[in-house]
């Protein structure tokens, strides 16, 4: 599971639906929280947390241009390739955090990448998850 710890910058909701922005590695990033209910009255402006997504949700662009729906872009360097037979596992410095992503051997020949070069980490807001910094378990960084 990625973590990237951030500060809440604004909270938009309607309903059980709520739209968290946050500043994290020098970015506004958005989770899409869904049934938050309750869960994000408490939430303010300042609030530390931490944004989890799954390695798998992880998508990887090069070149990227003109307009997109994802809301999380996160230009990155990568540090680390680890090209399996089906599988390939991507791991990014982005603004000295570590983000990996899983995506598969074929896309990783088609994007041609290699160890130092710039990519685009894209993660879907409703794929971003949203933990009180308070939340971590003792001795877990976030």
């Amino acid at each position: 599971m990625n973590r990237l710890p951030g500060r809440i910058a604004a909270i938009e909701t309607c309903g059980s639906i709520a739209l968290v922005d946050v500043e994290a590695v020098g970015l506004q990033l958005t989770a899409t929280l869904v049934g938050a209910g309750a869960l994000t009255d408490s939430w303010r402006p300042g609030m530390a947390v931490t944004l989890l997504f799954a390695e798998t949700e992880v998508a990887l662009a090069k070149n990227l241009s003109g307009l997109i729906s994802m809301r999380n872009r996160l230009p990155g360097r990568i540090v680390a390739l680890e090209r399996g037979t089906v599988l390939t596992k991507v791991t990014l410095d982005i603004a000295g955090q570590r983000v990996v992503s899983v995506i598969t051997t074929r896309s990783s020949h088609t994007l041609a990448l290699q160890e130092g070069e710039t990519v685009e980490a894209l993660v879907k807001a409703n794929e971003m998850g949203v933990m009180p910094a308070a939340s971590l378990v003792p001795g877990e960084r976030g």
